[in-house]
């Protein structure tokens, strides 16, 4: 039975180690550019060498030892790498979304994006700032966009005024001129975040037309002040990113976990729940919670089935036309 014991000790402490080291290893490939990324590849390397060296000697405490000076060097070298404002970003992310205070209950919303997209990387630029009366919201919208996987979804969340106007916010990677995304990436301090604000027209179509994802939208129950609040909270945070950039995080920051905080902010209804995860499970946790219209009287199907958004040109219709288009199927 000691051997057991002793055997697993030393499976647990291997398999340990070749974490560390491949976490190391991602973060040196995410961060450091061709020729110096193979040297310090190199370093590693002969560091895992040595490693297992000590290893089949049982010298433990060399291991550990190595492993921690490692650690150290690494870890000085990674509290260093800061999100920054003041990269060559791509023009659908260059800037995010402030707000100042105007007169009485007036917002003025700063960096309102309104590209007209002929293809998933061409569009016609445009930016605008906009008054905005927060009481004046009468709805908020849950926008879904699956582009691969079902389990995962890009969350977007719509606020409709009086006037028929949509404002749309959307957490982002902030993706620099020629840059991919990356899943993986985002673990490694690869994406600084950004807050877009869009109209419908923009980046709905943008999702349902020009990159052809399967775009679903669904009203959400909102007392008038919790609607309010959490418009309030999202220009506030777009206001302290400009303050102070922060990494987008591909489990904990991302599209969803940051509207996910921001609505905890205003209700103590929400509670974690593991499809805040896996995004592509949303609707289902809104429906549990009694917030989707027909929650309890008709099935989930066939309120996915009414949140489906079909592709729609945009030529000749107004902001305010094209977001009452989209919710036709919400129509009675």
């Amino acid at each position: 039975m000691g051997r057991i014991v002793r055997l697993c000790g030393r499976i647990v402490r291997l398999v340990f180690l070749l974490f560390l080291a491949l976490w190391i290893g991602l973060s040196v490939h995410f961060q450091i550019t061709a020729p110096l990324v193979y040297l310090l590849y190199f370093a590693l390397a002969l560091c895992c060498l040595v490693m297992a060296r000590f290893m089949t000697r049982g010298e433990w405490g060399r291991v550990w030892g190595l492993c921690i000076s490692v650690l150290a060097v690494w870890g000085l070298w990674w509290v260093t790498i800061e999100p920054r404002q003041d990269r060559d970003w791509m023009a659908e992310v260059a800037r995010g979304v402030t707000s100042e205070q105007g007169v009485g209950d007036l917002v003025r919303v700063r960096n309102i994006r309104s590209f007209r997209w002929s293809s998933p990387t061409e569009a016609v630029e445009g930016w605008y700032d906009l008054d905005l009366d927060p009481t004046a919201i009468q709805s908020v919208d849950m926008i879904m966009s699956i582009w691969d996987s079902p389990e995962i979804a890009h969350t977007l969340v719509s606020f409709g005024f009086s006037d028929g106007r949509h404002i749309v916010f959307s957490g982002e990677i902030r993706k620099e001129v020629g840059e991919e995304f990356s899943a993986l990436g985002g673990f490694f301090k690869k994406y600084e975040l950004v807050l877009i604000a869009a109209d419908e027209r923009d980046i709905v179509h943008l999702r349902t037309d020009a990159r052809g994802e399967t775009v679903s939208l669904y009203p959400v129950a909102m007392p008038a002040a919790q609607r309010t609040a959490l418009f309030r909270a999202f220009l506030e945070y777009g206001n302290a990113l400009a303050q102070e950039p922060r990494w987008y995080h591909t489990l904990w920051t991302n599209c969803t976990t940051m509207p996910y905080r921001l609505v905890r902010r205003v209700s103590d209804q929400v509670v974690f729940d593991p499809r805040v995860i896996l995004s592509g499970r949303l609707p289902g946790y809104l429906y549990d919670l009694g917030v989707l219209p027909g929650a309890g009287t008709e099935p989930l199907d066939v309120l996915k089935e009414r949140a489906a958004v079909p592709r729609r040109p945009v030529t000749g219709l107004s902001g305010v036309e094209y977001s009452r288009l989209l919710r036709e199927g919400w129509r009675d």
